[in-house]
């Protein structure tokens, strides 16, 4: 039995999972020192545990416990991953090298926006486009691309593993392999990569990498940065300064119960993956199944869903012609979808993710992305099915035939 309003939003966050919520109350009321205070118990025990939870996330990712920084976010990780790349690069600027940055049109706001600023400031910042709608690969990039963009003062390229509103995962394995034969850093924010689909950050050969606890069912405001110590070691200018916390590099009191929880989620995200990515393909593939069923002309935006490197399991985005998104929201109270990305939803400019997918308005208007995530059942995506296809054919009843934006 279902209990209306169903959750499919698990791209804009997660519920914490009780096994998380579980690990961090000590250090909210028992354990609850501080991880700088070095003179007394309290403070050891925090530290401790930070420690051990950086050891943790260290080894999810294939990364180094002294290669990891805790952030708020992955906003803050984002911003302090390109701001101090670049300044720091200001600072060891040759004639030379030092002023270029490229960036891909699909990427967070929180890179696009740390990026167009850099541009302000001077820096010459070149966004690659991606392959075009229809197509299987839409959405993607490929490294010839990235290879063909670097210059010779080419500091950074910044490109997302996985996409936010169409689940496209990038080839950054080659992409990896083309900065580092290079010598170009490279960052990638893995927000809605990690914890749900295998990252590797030596095999990705990324050397800056972003991602954040809320989104694998972990809690909100602590997010990470992981920054390459090896082969070669990576250095950056901080953003934020007062207490030299994190090794100097983001200075700030520790988030002790959130580390933990974080830690605690990816554990569980990789030990269930094997079993939750076959689940979760299975739900996401009905969804689509069913709904391009009772709506034929309904469009997949995005890759396709196979193979399943192409695009991460729990994601699809469908557009309905002829039917505004956001009337189609207003109509479905009972069912938490969003039209793209949850830290955009009150601008009302059309997805820019959709944009430069080259697709015709109506489509992109009458888009829906579905984030589906660990609590979904299969009642719940049968009850999507019926909702959203009833709520479209009566929006359409109302406005009048399509031609379905073709």
């Amino acid at each position: 039995m279902i209990s209306p309003p169903i959750y499919l939003d698990h791209h804009a966050t997660t519920r914490v999972d009780p096994r998380v919520v579980e690990a961090m109350l000590p250090y909210l009321t028992e354990t609850y020192g501080n991880p700088a205070s070095t003179t007394h118990s309290f403070g050891w025990e925090a530290k401790a545990a930070v420690d051990a939870a950086r050891e943790s996330i260290a080894a999810g990712i294939g990364a180094q416990a002294k290669e990891v920084y805790f952030t708020s976010g992955a906003t803050e990780s984002n911003n302090l991953a390109l701001f101090g790349a670049a300044e720091r690069a200001a600072v060891e600027r040759t004639p030379q090298r030092g002023s270029h940055l490229i960036g891909v049109v699909t990427e967070h706001p929180s890179v696009l926006d740390p990026l167009e600023k850099l541009g302000r400031r001077g820096y010459r910042v070149t966004l690659l486009g991606v392959q075009q709608a229809p197509g299987p690969e839409a959405g993607r990039i490929r490294a010839e691309q990235v290879a063909e963009a670097i210059g010779e003062r080419t500091i950074l390229v910044s490109v997302m593993l996985a996409n936010n509103e169409i689940g496209a995962i990038q080839p950054l394995e080659e992409i990896g392999r083309v900065c580092r034969q290079r010598g170009v850093l490279l960052h990638t924010d893995a927000t809605q990569a990690v914890g749900k689909i295998p990252v590797d950050v030596d095999r990705l050969g990324a050397d800056l990498m972003s991602f954040t606890a809320h989104k694998m069912y972990g809690p909100k405001g602590v997010g990470a940065l992981y920054v390459r110590r090896r082969s070669p070691p990576i250095r950056l200018e901080p953003l934020i300064h007062g207490g030299g916390h994190e090794r100097g590099l983001r200075s700030g009191t520790l988030n002790v119960p959130g580390i933990v929880g974080f830690a605690r989620a990816l554990q569980l995200c990789l030990e269930e993956m094997p079993q939750e990515t076959i689940r979760l393909r299975a739900l996401r593939d009905r969804l689509y199944q069913g709904l391009t069923a009772a709506l034929p002309d309904a469009v997949l935006n995005g890759p396709a869903l196979a193979p399943p490197e192409w695009r991460l399991p729990g994601n699809l985005n469908v557009s309905f012609a002829g039917v505004e998104a956001e009337t189609l929201l207003l109509s479905m109270k009972d069912l938490a979808v969003s039209t793209g990305s949850a830290c955009t939803s009150a601008n009302p400019e059309p997805s820019h993710v959709l944009r430069a997918l080259g697709l015709p308005d109506p489509i992109i208007h009458g888009s829906l992305r579905f984030g589906l995530g660990r609590p979904n059942t299969e009642e719940e995506v049968e009850f999507a099915i019926g909702r959203v296809s009833d709520a479209v054919g009566r929006l359409r009843a109302m406005v009048g035939p399509s031609d379905g934006g073709r």
